[in-house]
């Protein structure tokens, strides 16, 4: 080992101590011994014993720690601390910002241990809640987490979708003459977008004169593709066509594997012959025109042959806003101005679900200001009719599967959201029995995002989707398609279950500011691939439909 690896060792060992808030003596030496180390000019690997012992700064405990490093190429001390230690927060020691006594914080006092979920609490304004993070240190925490993201080389379609236009409009103005359009991960409306794929009639060469030119270097060249990626590291492919060819092109590309092996077994299509527009090859085979996004499995052929497609709802379908916080909790703006918002929105209501009074860590509400809230909520719907705000809580879904409050008070609300927010570690069984109870609970409405994931950041904790979505519909309780672009839990993947079932869905973006509102498109976007319509989607129903709804989640109580 040389001098650098050893004293990257002492460092890291010691910021380890710190965050473990261990002896700060120690921690301290490690970290001065690093420093020493770094400015030797002679190889302690050429050094003896005797001599690196004698080194200043470096004391008995020091140099045996060295010894062992030249010896072994390990240091058993920083081992042990690296196996006790979540490998998120070790990640975190590589963001800006972010030193050990502030990982400390987020790791004890905040339970999160992702960047993800670190990110996820800056979106939330959940940072500033704490000592020695005001709004600033939030901002630069973000942006430098986001930065790393992405160096990663897979993003979130929306973090990726103002690059995907950038793109595709330099292009065809480069290229006046020719036809770019994007296909692949992006036109499917998939959640994690890997590669960005283009079907084009431009040549290959001058493709790769174009990019080449602009600093992109050629990952892959096979047949009819090539792929580029940029110093953004941005995956970029093309597939090379001619004009005659491109639709017939553009159909393969923008559909799954299973839907095309599918499609080949079920029907004659000709991919050989010139298509008009994707319209066309539908005809040809005698079936009515499945969108790109709902080209994933063999099911959606057969419901296509059965004409039982229903109409995919759209953005302007939603009505309402469903769970957003306000500063009562750990939102960014008040009560009346996430409600002047929504209203100049053109929206009918706004459903505000501040955090229950255990999720201390988000300013949750005690009972006292759940009193003084609903005051309010009564103040503003008398000033802002025929708008109409609705008495809710996100209530946290307790360790025995118990909702936060007693009975009295959940009966206050309008309607109840469950959700886990607290020791996301479970197994199957823990994850279930707390979430059934909560579903079992006579004063759940909505089941929050139901497995807790963070895309690309966090898996949610295991679950039976099944028994949860059987249960959901025996106790009539919607299932929440959390829109924030981070987490869509529930799984578009499992939403067709759902809705034989005739459970709910309701789109809701959990907004923590004003502009959270605008997730409900992204919520929207993957609800399109599951094949929901507007009237199975609870977050699209009129005033009078929602104020119905809640009657019929009343009559739920004792």
């Amino acid at each position: 080992m040389d001098n650098y690896a050893i004293a990257e060792n002492f460092a890291l060992l010691g910021k380890l101590m710190d965050i473990h808030g261990d002896n700060s003596f120690k921690a301290k030496s490690y970290s001065s011994a690093a420093f020493t180390i770094d400015k030797l000019t002679t190889p302690l690997s050429e050094l003896p014993a005797e001599k690196i012992f004698g080194i200043r700064g470096i004391g008995d405990a020091i140099g045996k720690k060295i010894v062992e490093q030249l010896e072994t190429g390990q240091l058993s001390l920083l081992n042990e601390y690296i196996a006790k230690t979540p490998p998120g927060i070790i990640e975190m020691m590589g963001i800006k910002g972010i030193g050990p006594k502030k990982i400390a914080t987020i790791w004890k006092e905040l339970e999160i241990e992702t960047l993800g979920e670190l990110l996820y609490a800056c979106n939330e304004n959940r940072l500033t809640l704490y000592k020695g993070f005001g709004e600033k240190t939030q901002q630069n925490i973000k942006e430098s987490i986001e930065f790393y993201f992405g160096t990663l080389g897979s993003y979130l379609y929306q973090q990726i979708e103002s690059y995907a236009v950038s793109v595709d409009n330099r292009l065809k103005e480069n290229f006046p003459g020719e036809q770019f359009i994007l296909t692949g991960e992006f036109r499917r409306q998939l959640e994690i977008i890997n590669t960005l794929s283009w079907v084009t009639t431009l040549p290959m060469e001058m493709l790769k004169d174009f990019f080449t030119r602009n600093e992109f270097m050629v990952v892959n060249e096979s047949g009819d593709q090539i792929v580029f990626k940029g110093k953004e590291n941005v995956t970029m492919g093309f597939y090379c066509t001619n004009p005659a060819s491109i639709v017939a092109k553009l159909f393969v590309t923008s559909a799954s594997d299973t839907f095309l092996e599918a499609w080949q077994t079920a029907t004659q299509w000709n991919a050989g012959a010139t298509y008009g527009n994707e319209e066309a090859i539908f005809t040809a085979v005698g079936l009515p025109f499945i969108p790109a996004y709902q080209r994933e499995d063999a099911k959606m052929i057969d419901t296509a042959k059965a004409g039982k497609m229903s109409v995919p709802i759209q953005p302007a379908d939603i009505t309402g806003i469903i769970h957003c916080h306000s500063n009562w909790s750990d939102g960014v703006h008040t009560l009346e101005q996430m409600t002047v918002a929504a209203k100049d929105r053109g929206l009918q209501y706004l459903v505000i679900s501040d955090h229950s009074k255990t999720a201390f860590y988000a300013n949750g509400l005690q009972e006292d200001r759940i009193r003084a809230q609903q005051q309010q909520v009564d103040e503003l719907n008398a000033k802002l009719a025929p708008f109409k705000i609705f008495k809710s809580i996100e209530s946290d879904i307790l360790n025995d599967g118990s909702l936060d409050y007693s009975p009295e008070i959940l009966s206050s609300f309008n309607l109840v959201i469950a959700s886990v927010h607290s020791n996301l570690k479970m197994n199957e069984e823990k994850a279930m029995m707390r979430l059934m109870n909560a579903i079992e609970n006579p004063y759940t409405s909505i089941l929050g995002h139901m497995t807790g994931r963070l895309l690309l950041s966090r898996n949610g904790y295991p679950v039976d989707h099944k028994r949860i979505i059987e249960a959901c519909a025996a106790n009539q309780v919607v299932i929440e398609l959390n829109a924030h672009p981070r987490r869509l839990d529930i799984d578009w993947r499992w939403i067709d279950y759902a809705l034989e079932r005739n459970v709910l869905i309701s789109i809701d973006p959990d907004a923590h500011a004003i502009d959270g509102f605008d997730d409900c498109r992204y919520g929207v976007l993957v609800a399109q691939k599951a094949g929901v319509s507007k009237e199975q989607n609870l977050s699209s129903y009129s005033l009078a439909d929602f104020e119905a709804f809640v009657a019929r989640q009343k009559s739920k109580r004792p």
